[in-house]
């Protein structure tokens, strides 16, 4: 379980409160206007950015000042965080050794990963030699070899296509229930929210509010949301 206890973040004449749980195993998006805090909230979890005050949980254990590597979770970026001189095998050994010295059986790992996401016989090529939607999954394939229980999307796929994206977040749901992982995903999209999410955290007017249920929070939306959905 992720617990935000009082959450207060703050960044200049910016600030945001949080405070609620999200069950393991959930499938949860971030939606709200643009600037509100949705990245930022999770800048917060992963912690890449301190939290002005309140405690941050993983199961009951407290993570609030812990290194974003020492942090049980991966994360997902829109530009996919890719090395451009690294092959794809390369790029998804960093999930499990940032030296990549594998052993054996890191490779068989590596192998696995790129099977899981669609990317067999892809291994020895390079980045710039990939199509946008096989760049998604060469960092979803990363990340699912570092098998953390908890995973945030930053808009990985906000670049693709609608059918290309839609495939990819079947594709994480699909990975996350066998794994068990959480995943959090900020969205821009009510449409993704609907396909992925049965629940959804509203960020508007200085507030990440706890989990509703996706519909009924689409198909009646409080008023900071109805605004910037054009309802």
């Amino acid at each position: 379980m992720l617990e935000l206890q009082d959450i207060t973040i703050t960044q200049g004449a910016f600030r945001l409160s949080a405070d609620f749980r999200i069950e393991r195993g959930a499938r949860v998006a971030v939606i709200g206007p643009s600037g509100a805090g949705k990245s930022t909230l999770l800048s917060v979890i992963a912690g890449f950015f301190p939290a002005a005050s309140g405690r941050i949980l993983w199961d009951g254990k407290e993570i609030t000042t812990a290194q974003p590597g020492r942090r049980p979770l991966s994360i997902l970026f829109q530009d996919q965080n890719l090395f451009p001189h690294l092959t794809v095998a390369q790029n998804v050994g960093l999930g499990l050794r940032p030296d990549l010295r594998l052993s054996p059986a890191d490779h068989q790992a590596v192998v696995h990963a790129l099977t899981r996401t669609g990317l067999q016989g892809m291994e020895g090529r390079k980045p710039a030699t990939l199509s946008g939607g096989q760049q998604s999954r060469v960092a979803l394939a990363r990340a699912l070899l570092r098998a953390r229980p908890l995973m945030l999307l930053d808009e990985p796929f906000a670049a693709l296509g609608p059918a290309l994206k839609a495939e990819m977040l079947d594709l994480v749901a699909e990975i996350a229930g066998e794994t068990g992982a959480t995943v959090l995903m900020v969205s821009h999209a009510p449409e993704d929210a609907r396909r992925f999410a049965p629940q959804t955290i509203l960020v508007a007017d200085g507030m990440a509010h706890a989990p509703r249920p996706t519909t009924g929070l689409l198909d009646n939306p409080p008023p900071a949301l109805a605004t910037y959905l054009g309802n």
